[in-house]
């Protein structure tokens, strides 16, 4: 019962991270100004969440503080440029590009965490490299489009280093790590809109209803229905039901935003999510052995 409340607990949160690109087309607002909302609004709802469930573990995150604190720094400028990105070119190219994040931290794994480079996880390299050329290949160099990809690009970095930092932390509970760092999160993205000559955002009364869910529901709530099932499922479970995400986005995409991915961009888009599972969780037991 509890491995099942728990995978639907996971199912959930990854379809609501799923659905962020819808959100913010829906919103009149720079990548910047949005993510800065979204931050006081996740934040604010994973305090209560803690405050119901006890007190914030200050010794573990004394012991955590480097890492904790970068992870939500590169937590803070991963969301801006994804949420650039999804201005800059259409949800459903962003969403690609950024999820082959984890796939580069696969690729550097060697270097940073002395582990071993399979066949398997070499193949799936490829087929994650061979899908972004299928999905970028048809952008023109010169238009918004390509800029968009670069900034997914980015943005893909920084979910690396996130995904690196938190390999680090060892003390810290998951949901008051996602509450420090989404924290951290604001006060970088703070002073990135200060110091890029940009304002406080003041959002018309019409787009507060996609922001008030983008904050609680897919911030907050999302962020703790994701921590409270994670140390309970299965790696393997856990890694499959996480491209529920990228697949909800580019479903609500399509039918949303009326977003068409060319032939060559679903087999790219085919390529990083098949690549990206076949990374992840690995050849199937009789290929193992």
């Amino acid at each position: 019962m509890n491995d099942s409340r728990s995978r639907l607990q996971f199912t959930a949160a990854a379809f609501l991270f799923g659905t962020n690109g819808l959100l913010a087309a829906y919103i009149p607002l720079t990548g910047a100004q949005t993510v800065l909302l979204r931050t006081v609004l996740g934040s604010l709802f994973l305090a209560a969440a803690v405050a119901l469930t006890g007190r914030f573990d200050i010794a573990a995150l004394k012991r955590d503080a480097v890492a904790v604190t970068a992870g939500g720094a590169a937590l803070g400028l991963n969301w801006v440029l994804l949420f650039e990105a999804y201005r800059q070119t259409s949800v459903s190219i962003a969403t690609l590009v950024y999820n082959c994040g984890p796939m580069l931290v696969l690729a550097l794994s060697p270097v940073l965490f002395g582990e071993r480079l399979t066949r398997g996880r070499l193949a799936a390299l490829a087929a994650v490299a061979a899908g972004l050329v299928c999905v970028s290949g048809n952008i023109d160099p010169q238009g918004a489009g390509a800029s968009g990809i670069l900034t997914a690009a980015g943005a893909a970095l920084f979910y690396a280093a996130v995904i690196v930092c938190n390999k680090r932390v060892t003390a810290l509970s998951g949901l008051h790590c996602a509450l420090y760092e989404l924290i951290v999160s604001f006060f970088v993205v703070l002073a990135y809109v200060l110091l890029s000559g940009g304002q406080i955002p003041a959002p018309p009364a019409a787009s507060w209803l996609p922001i008030l869910w983008l904050g609680l529901v897919n911030t907050g709530l999302a962020y703790y229905l994701y921590f409270s099932s994670l140390q309970k499922l299965p790696g393997q479970t856990a890694s499959l039901l996480c491209y529920l995400d990228p697949l909800t986005s580019l479903v609500l995409s399509a039918a949303f935003l009326h977003e068409r991915l060319l032939p060559v961009q679903l087999l790219g888009a085919a390529l990083i999510l098949g690549g990206a599972v076949l990374g992840e969780v690995g050849p199937p037991r009789r290929m193992r052995r």
